[in-house]
């Protein structure tokens, strides 16, 4: 895994001094109720970031587009949150999304769509043809983001990886290079 570098960010693997700021972040219910399914489990001890930490280190061996990146503000060291491609559940054809979570005291600050566009010009570069973005049907902030992103919203819809119904975003790599501008 490479380190991304934005002009406010340094997109970068999760090490684990990080653990004590992950345990912050997971331990929150007002977090965890948007990134997992019912019932919404909060992080509990340090052992089980320690844990979530290795997870995305595995993340990144399973193919050329999956990682999870640890969101830092560069000019504080603050690991505000999380940004990630990842595959799919449930799905035959390779489907990605990508997702984002923040430190509630990080929120508010653009870091989401700095952090997720710097990530999508990475995989978008590196071949990835399309990648979707799938939420609850009422995370309006993530939503806004999404927006932001220039990702086309398709509604809520009965969601065909989680199941119920989600809020969705889908955006061609073609769409995505099409919108950035040109040096």
């Amino acid at each position: 895994m490479t380190t991304i570098q934005t002009e406010r960010l340094t997109l970068r693997p999760y090490v684990a001094t990080d653990a004590m700021r992950v345990l912050e972040t997971q331990s929150r219910f007002d977090v965890v109720r948007w990134i997992s399914d019912p019932p919404h489990t909060t992080m509990k001890t340090i052992d089980e970031a320690h844990t979530w930490i290795q997870k995305w280190a595995e993340v990144a061996k399973g193919g050329p587009y999956d990682v999870g990146y640890a969101i830092e503000v560069t000019k504080t060291g603050v690991l505000a949150g999380t940004v990630m491609v990842v595959p799919l559940p449930n799905n035959d054809y390779g489907e990605r999304q990508i997702g984002w979570t923040l430190h509630p005291d990080s929120a508010g600050h653009g870091y989401a769509t700095e952090a997720a566009r710097a990530l999508l010009d990475r995989t978008f570069m590196a071949g990835l043809e399309e990648i979707w973005c799938d939420m609850y049907p009422d995370n309006a902030p993530s939503a806004a983001v999404a927006e932001r992103l220039g990702l086309r919203p398709l509604g809520v819809v009965p969601d065909p990886w989680y199941g119920n119904e989600g809020r969705l975003f889908h955006l061609t790599r073609d769409q995505w290079l099409e919108r950035q501008p040109r040096e």
